[in-house]
């Protein structure tokens, strides 16, 4: 080997080791280089995706609209209408690019940048004025360092568009829901919080079907910002909310709001409740509560106020429980109307403790001991029938257990387990007390009576229907069970609590041309554990027309100060429901279309008592009178309330006499706080 080849041999051995670097650094970089791309293409696509998806893709949610709730004659009683949201960006704002009269951007000669100003003021101004908000309080709020103002809430639109055709930078705008409401059933119905969920009532119960479903929308933006539909991507379009259809009347739901406002205000009491059912059917007309709240002012709302009070609380119901005792007397003792009894002469002591009447009767029939309410006769006839036997009719007819209107909070009531009983027990229920019932429980067992003695399963969702008219929930009556035969039903009816209004202790209860059945009851509810300083509880639940019952009405008053007894109390608010819901209910017209003894003495009268029209709205008072064969001058708007009337309320006249009312203006306020 030459001397030349020798000395090649160390550079080709250098150059080989160079190479095999650069080949190694070249392999590695392009390992990186498919390794980076599997992990972006493959490994973690996703992620990447998503990341660039945020860049030039933006998803937009389209809320659903929420469904409505209308009242048996599908009439609106909540609805949401579309409104505006209007906020701000103070830095923003505090820096709006200045333009000159022509629209052109005012640059700085220096920094050749576009010159900004303060724009707060202005801004502030034409939202006060359009808003009729404070313009200092806005001005302050959009002197914030940073942060997002709101310069209006849920605007309507017609009230916002305005202020939406304008573009101010730092300002925008969200369309949003308000839900409105009629203002009756507040403790029903319920209402939404302000992202349209519900919060209470039936708008909570039933939040699921009436919220519906959102829908999506995806937008994708192009280099120079254009938004634009993506044109694969999946649109899901909203789905409007369920309608609940009630079986509510909204103008009957009104009088018997008016009537417990009435009786609230004049016996100084602290609640009221009221139910309106249909006999036949279950089916609530009506459901309500004092005090009240307004639906669409949240700030209204109070704990207090808002409690279904006809469903949620029970209470010892007094006389009104005389009911089981007068079914069992009848169908296990074979009592007669006609039958002899001993009252005791006012007292009668037993167990150590003495059950009193408030008036001290000796010998009086068993249709008198109904009529004036014996407590005394009451407890004897209780402890004829039994304790076995009584307790079931006391749960035949549905005490102690919810009856299963379908609200949230319905209370059981109470009714002890026989094995619980002591010796007070049966002759105290025989009268009404050591049992506990809500008003609903009441008014339920009575329209069994009223029913031929068929227990009806009491309801107040009528139907539900999907966005396309579909039926998804229907209520249908619903038999419990036949509590006492037909011919003991009628009987008790007829022979005991239509007594009680014709010559009883509710002739304050009595309807002008409808014959009522019905019973008073004057209950004390223990204060601290003890009857020593009483609460009163005053009721009266009834039903008419005897001949054909259609309709039950309770009232029950909580606590009233300046009388108590619930001939005075309850049974008057009973009469005036009545009489003004047959006047301006043309349904109930129709289903009272029967001839009567009372309806021929009011068409052969010659002289018809003034019902009491203040307060009633001017059609309606009208109706009231057309019914009694009166006739009505008015001045002022026919939609207004009456203010004022010609001729007392109570006051008898002549067929045909015109009574002269003053209207107020412009629609009444179905509401009252």
């Amino acid at each position: 080997m030459s001397e030349e080849q020798n000395t090649r041999r160390p550079d080709d051995h250098e150059f080989g080791w160079r190479l095999g670097v650069v080949v190694l650094v070249y392999s590695a970089f392009i390992a990186a280089i498919i390794g980076m791309l599997l992990s972006i293409q493959v490994i973690n696509v996703g992620k990447y995706r998503q990341k660039a998806a945020r860049q030039y893709e933006r998803v937009v949610t389209e809320k659903a609209q929420r469904g409505v709730i209308l009242d048996r004659r599908s009439r609106m009683l909540a609805e949401s209408i579309e409104s505006v949201s209007f906020y701000a960006n103070p830095a923003i704002i505090r820096k709006s690019p200045l333009f000159d009269q022509k629209g052109k951007a005012v640059v700085d000669r220096k920094s050749g940048k576009q010159k900004t100003f303060d724009n707060s003021a202005k801004i502030a101004t034409i939202f006060s004025r359009q808003l009729g908000i404070n313009r200092l309080e806005i001005l302050g709020a959009l002197r914030k360092p940073k942060g997002v103002v709101v310069l209006g809430r849920k605007i309507p639109v017609a009230k916002a568009l305005p202020l939406m055709q304008e573009k101010y930078p730092g300002v925008w705008s969200d369309k949003d829901q308000q839900r409105y409401y009629l203002n009756v059933a507040a403790q029903v119905i319920g209402f939404t919080d302000s992202k349209n969920e519900g919060s209470s009532g039936l708008e909570l119960q039933l939040n699921k079907a009436l919220k519906g479903r959102d829908g999506t929308r995806i937008f994708q933006r192009s280099a120079t910002g254009v938004r634009y539909p993506a044109p694969d991507a999946k649109q899901l379009d909203p789905v409007k909310g369920n309608t609940v259809q009630l079986t509510l009347d909204a103008d009957i739901q009104s009088i018997v709001e008016d009537e417990l406002t009435k009786a609230v205000e004049r016996f100084n009491a602290d609640a009221a409740a009221s139910i309106v059912m249909d006999v036949r059917t279950g089916e609530i007309i009506a459901m309500a509560n004092n005090p009240v709240f307004d639906l669409n002012q949240r700030g209204t709302w109070t704990p207090e106020r808002s409690r279904n009070r006809a469903v949620t609380d029970s209470y010892e119901p007094g006389s009104t429980f005389k009911l089981v005792m007068a079914a069992a007397a009848t169908e296990v003792l074979k009592r007669k109307a006609t039958d002899i009894v001993f009252a005791n002469n006012g007292n009668m002591p037993i167990y150590n403790l003495n059950i009193r009447d408030h008036e001290p009767y000796g010998n009086i029939t068993f249709r008198q001991a109904i009529m004036y309410s014996s407590n005394i006769v009451a407890a004897k006839t209780a402890m004829a029938v039994g304790s076995a036997k009584f307790n079931a009719y006391a749960r035949n007819f549905g005490f102690g257990v919810k009856t299963g209107v379908g609200l949230t909070g319905e209370s059981p009531g109470r009714v002890r387990t026989l094995a619980r009983w002591d010796r007070t027990t049966l002759p105290w229920m025989g009268y009404g007390y050591q049992v506990m019932a809500t008003p609903l429980q009441i008014l339920q067992a009575y329209a069994a009576v009223a029913n031929n003695g068929t227990l009806m399963k009491p309801f107040i969702i009528k139907k539900v229907t999907d966005a396309e008219g579909n039926v998804v929930r229907e209520s249908v009556p619903e038999k419990v069970r036949q509590v006492i035969s037909p011919e003991a039903a009628r009987y008790i009816g007829r022979e005991y609590f239509k007594a009680v209004v014709d010559s009883g202790t509710a002739k304050s209860a009595s309807v002008p041309g409808i014959s009522v059945a019905g019973k008073t009851g004057t209950a004390r509810r223990a204060a601290g554990g003890s009857y020593a300083n009483p609460v009163y509880v005053s009721s009266f639940v009834g039903y008419f027309p005897v001949e054909t019952p259609l309709y039950a009405i309770i009232v029950v008053v909580e606590n009233p100060r300046t009388a108590y007894y619930a001939a005075t109390v309850a049974a008057p608010v009973f009469s005036g429901i009545a009489s003004r819901m047959i006047a301006c209910s043309e349904e109930m017209q129709k289903n009272l279309a029967f001839r009567s003894p009372q309806q021929t003495m009011l068409e052969t009268a010659k002289a018809v008592a003034v019902p009491e029209l203040v307060g009633l709205r001017g059609r309606d008072a009208r109706r009231m009178l057309k019914w009694l064969k009166l006739e009505m001058e008015y001045s002022g708007d026919l939609d207004g309330v009456v203010a004022a009337q010609s001729v007392l309320p109570g006051k008898m006249v002549e067929l045909s006499r015109v009574i002269r009312v003053k209207l107020s203006e412009g629609n009444r306020n179905r509401k009252s706080l």
